[in-house]
């Protein structure tokens, strides 16, 4: 049964003689359990990695948030709940932090922590044992060890952020470790899997890759959540990693939905891989969000390698995009008056439309005929064949290209 089904009845003296035991024996306490610390936690002896001011520092901010905890739930009924931000877990963060940063291990942390448990117990019980009967006493107990774990779950939940920030933080190993991704070392089994570890990502999951020209990955890593994502600074770009949810049907979708959501806020393109499996796919997918972010140039916007297939084939052969802007754009701009730039608009308009001479006459602000005639004259013009509603795929590459600035 849990103790707030049975905390009714309990006299009002039991949060009296809490606030009491708080004030009095607080530094009591902390004193004992530095010195406990010290004798029993070999981690903490052998290591000497924990300065003795620090050390009592923290066990003083420890035992009286415990305290202060314990006395609330007795009190209200529970216990208050985790969350990053909760002041009432300031200290065990800021211990869990502090004690990444020292190298201790984090079972020694963790077993500081349950020696705390038993020494502020026998206290309440040596102080207590007068004022209070054996069934509040129980019940106090029960409620310290849920305190006592809540904390500890803290500790345990801030030191292995801390423990990642670190690695992440190391710049150095971290622009081995992306290059390593980035080149296909990701093929190497066991390279995913430390890549895996290190960076916080499934090595074997479905992943997109995203990169642009600017962008902060502090900011990309909140906007994609809760996918679990990884962002690095590169000279001349930034590439993210977008772990999809397994369980969700909408995993892709709903990546795309925040990618968008982030490039209109920040105003920047971004360009985006088809889904890949896995780290091992990591450079593929590289591959095709480079190529998918300079097929969308300046505009903003997300742009999928799925639908820059046309765009990536040009910029993967640019002497093929060359050549068909020179058989088909190219004579047209060397026309005099700006003639030039109108049929060339015309004819974006027209494979726009799908061959359609109505819709590109719209699109252009002008009359059907007047689009009719423009086509013949590219005809003649560019000495190539245009079909009547039948817009050629060499002449559709051939715009995009010249888009592309081929």
């Amino acid at each position: 049964m849990h103790p707030c089904d049975t905390l009714t009845g309990v006299r009002a003296v039991t949060p009296e003689f809490l606030a009491e035991h708080r004030r009095d024996r607080l530094e009591v306490v902390t004193d004992r359990l530095g010195e406990t610390i010290q004798r029993d936690n070999a981690g903490y002896r052998h290591a000497g990695v924990v300065p003795l001011a620090d050390l009592r520092q923290s066990c003083h901010d420890n035992v009286a948030r415990v305290l202060e905890l314990l006395a609330e739930a007795v009190e209200v009924g529970t216990v208050t709940p985790r969350g990053d931000r909760e002041p009432a877990y300031d200290a065990a963060r800021a211990t869990g932090r502090r004690r990444a940063e020292q190298g201790l291990p984090l079972d020694d942390v963790l077993r500081s922590f349950r020696i705390g448990g038993r020494l502020i117990w026998a206290d309440l019980v040596e102080v207590g044992e007068d004022a209070l009967d054996a069934r509040e006493l129980r019940e106090i107990g029960t409620w310290l060890w849920e305190v006592v774990d809540e904390t500890s779950a803290q500790v345990a939940r801030s030191y292995h952020q801390h423990e990642r920030a670190l690695v992440r933080a190391d710049e150095q190993q971290r622009a081995e470790l992306w290059e390593g991704l980035l080149h296909g070392r990701a093929h190497d089994p066991g390279f995913a899997r430390d890549a895996g570890s290190r960076l916080d990502v499934p090595v074997d999951g479905p992943l997109l890759v995203v990169c642009a020209a600017d962008l902060d990955p502090v900011a990309a890593d909140l906007a994609v959540s809760p996918h679990a994502s990884a962002w690095v600074r590169r000279t001349a770009e930034v590439v993210g990693l977008v772990a999809l949810r397994r369980r969700s049907p909408d995993g892709p979708d709903e990546a795309y939905v925040a990618l968008a959501r982030l490039a209109e806020r920040d105003a920047v393109p971004l360009g985006v891989s088809g889904v890949v499996p896995g780290l091992a796919g990591v450079d593929e997918g590289h591959r095709q969000a480079a190529l998918a972010l300079r097929a969308q140039g300046t505009t903003v916007g997300v742009a999928g390698f799925d639908q820059r297939l046309a765009e990536a084939l040009l910029l993967s052969a640019p002497d093929v995009g060359r050549r068909l802007r020179a058989l088909w754009v190219d004579p047209l701009l060397a026309l005099p008056g700006g003639e030039g730039e109108a049929l060339v608009a015309t004819l974006d308009a027209w494979v726009a439309g799908g061959g359609s001479a109505t819709a590109a006459a719209r699109a252009a602000h002008c009359h059907r005929n007047t689009v009719l005639n423009r086509l013949r004259r590219v005809a003649a013009v560019a000495g190539r064949d245009v079909p009547d509603g039948c817009p050629p795929v060499e002449l559709d590459l051939a715009l995009r290209a010249h888009r592309l600035g081929l």
